[in-house]
């Protein structure tokens, strides 16, 4: 059964590499939030620091149970009753690896969802930049969706905005509001990230809610800003338009994922299909990814 219309928001931050100021300047934007009256608000990717020098992030960044962001948002959660969704920090598992790792609270403080983003930022962009995410950090494995009182809810982070794919999986799966925290570059947000959002919307009749991080950040790094919430109508209904932080609120209701799949109900028409590509087993390939 799909919850009521409820509000949602999405925080914008400038995380410098300070875990402790981070987490300082995010709950006074969820506190805003909050007071707007959103009962799910999310964070973006890398919420507890920004670190791009490796020796700095090993000191930075520490297990989950020492996490300063993760203990924050816990106690955020149940004071304010809201689901709170920290769209990613970076989490050093057991193993000594780093996880960009997602974590979903519910309004008594408990953990619900967490999830480790699966697709690596490894590019040369034509600015000079040049990322390599898997350096840092091990993908993750799993994809997620989990049930925020009778709401669909599917995770993703970041650069996984640009493999469909798993949006799909999360669509197939009930999910009817994607969530894509994110850190875009300034040149990749400004080229792609308005039209990949809402296309990630459109093709599977859902909400998009995407946090993102906006300006010049203390590491060096500029990030382009623009948190977005999209309707399953591919409909900007609230946006940032800008790279200060802030808070943008928007209402969500689950009835209109619905309504835009009996539309369009491409999730029900997706057929199974081989391709052609001359050799002599071709793979066999599915509107989901299975």
């Amino acid at each position: 059964m799909t919850m009521g219309v409820f509000k949602a928001a999405a925080v914008q931050m400038r995380s410098g590499t300070s875990p402790e100021r981070n987490a300082a300047d995010m709950e006074i934007l969820v506190r805003q939030a909050a007071g707007q009256g959103a009962t799910y608000v999310q964070t973006p990717e890398m919420t507890g620091a920004l670190v791009r020098d490796k020796e700095a992030g090993a000191a930075a960044f520490t297990t989950e149970d020492r996490d300063v962001v993760v203990a924050t948002a816990r106690r955020l959660a149940k004071e304010l009753g809201i689901y709170l969704h920290v769209g990613s920090t970076a989490i050093r598992r057991a193993d000594g690896k780093l996880a960009n790792r997602a974590f979903l609270f519910s309004p008594d403080g408990s953990l619900i969802a967490g999830y480790d983003k699966i697709h690596m930022f490894d590019v040369d962009l034509d600015n000079g930049e040049s990322w390599r995410e898997s350096a840092s950090y091990e993908p993750g494995t799993e994809a997620a969706v989990t049930d925020i009182n009778g709401t669909r809810l599917g995770f993703a982070v970041c650069y996984d905005l640009r493999f469909p794919q798993l949006f799909r999986a999360e669509a197939m799966a009930g999910a009817e509001v994607l969530t894509v925290p994110a850190a875009f570059t300034r040149q990749t947000g400004e080229a792609h990230w308005h039209v990949l959002l809402r296309a990630r919307a459109i093709e599977n009749g859902a909400y998009v809610i995407a946090a993102a991080q906006g300006g010049l950040h203390e590491d060096g790094r500029e990030t382009y800003g623009h948190s977005l919430i999209v309707d399953p109508w591919g409909r900007i209904i609230a946006e940032a338009a800008h790279n200060e932080p802030g808070v943008i609120v928007a209402e969500i209701d689950p009835a209109q994922s619905l309504a835009a799949r009996r539309k369009i109900p491409n999730l029900r028409n997706a057929r199974d299909f081989t391709v052609n590509a001359g050799a002599s087993e071709a793979p066999r390939l599915r509107g989901a990814a299975s």
